[in-house]
């Protein structure tokens, strides 16, 4: 698997990619705390509106300077947007109102291996025995915490119609992540992602209104509108750039494996913010997970 030429460059995304799952885990907390206070598209559109709205003053003079790679490349954006921000986003939310959390975290625990197996198939990448390794041992470590330590938790579990929304929402990220790495764009990341955001937003506009005339009316308060503004700026703008810079500087089957990292971060957070204490089998996980993060992105 290819490694970056510039060891600065390649250093920052290896800090990168410990740090990304960190963000993206808020997204699980913020999903539960949005439960009756925001409906789900109206929730994703806030988020990348939000999101597109802090990124465009800062790429908004490199989109009009690529304004000729911007009309070029628009089917492209528009699916992108369709994959990562619509399906990736309203879905998972529709999907968390009728299936349980141990069942979304067991569906996209197979995304990275799908898009590490894409990555290798599709993109040519390179995946040493150690990174195999890796991966094997970091599903191990996620299921294990998924399982709470009891083999029992994963058989007695039980699908529901919901989790046919995170399944076609993990089939989605794959997707998303193979196509980012698959289509090469003039635009940089930050730009990038901008444009994919607005067309998400184009993509996502007639379901948001569609469920504002169906669903009953929820006020659009200020924690409705601070749900909003941290879902835009943590797991919206901030880690999205960076998990393009990571595609761009890792591959797509290495920067897949940080999604492992997201359930040891998320315990760590409910702990925080919502008074849920870790149980032993997230140190088990953990003690599984992190040694194989290091071992997948090491060099060599």
């Amino acid at each position: 698997m290819p490694v970056a030429a510039n060891p600065g460059t390649a250093r920052w995304a290896l800090v990168l990619l410990w740090v990304v799952p960190a963000l993206w885990s808020s997204n699980y907390l913020i999903a539960r705390l949005a439960a009756g206070v925001v409906h789900p598209h109206a929730l994703a559109f806030g988020r990348w509106a939000l999101a597109a709205g802090v990124m465009l003053p800062f790429v908004g003079a490199a989109l009009w300077r690529e304004r000729a790679a911007l009309r070029s490349e628009a089917g492209q954006l528009l699916l992108l947007g369709a994959l990562g921000m619509w399906v990736c986003g309203a879905w998972v939310y529709l999907g968390g109102q009728t299936t349980s959390a141990t069942n979304i975290a067991l569906i996209y625990a197979a995304t990275p291996v799908a898009i590490a197996v894409a990555g290798v198939k599709l993109l040519h990448e390179r995946m040493l025995p150690a990174q195999r390794l890796a991966v094997v041992s970091a599903l191990a470590g996620v299921l294990f915490v998924i399982a709470r330590g009891d083999i029992g938790n994963l058989l007695a579990v039980r699908f529901t119609a919901g989790d046919g929304w995170i399944l076609a929402a993990a089939a989605a990220w794959t997707a998303y992540s193979v196509l980012l790495r698959r289509w090469p764009s003039a635009l940089d990341p930050a730009a990038r992602l901008a444009a994919i955001a607005l067309g998400g937003l184009l993509v996502m506009l007639p379901f948001t209104v569609a469920e504002a005339m169906t669903q009953p009316p929820l006020p659009l308060n200020a924690r409705a509108l601070g749900l909003m503004a941290v879902a835009a700026l943590l797991p919206g703008a901030l880690s999205y750039v960076a998990h393009s810079y990571l595609q761009r500087e890792l591959g797509a089957a290495r920067t897949a494996l940080m999604l492992y990292l997201a359930p040891v971060y998320g315990a760590f957070g409910a702990w925080w913010l919502l008074g849920e204490k870790p149980g032993w089998y997230h140190v088990v996980g953990a003690a599984l997970i992190l040694p194989s993060i290091w071992l997948a992105t090491r060099r060599g």
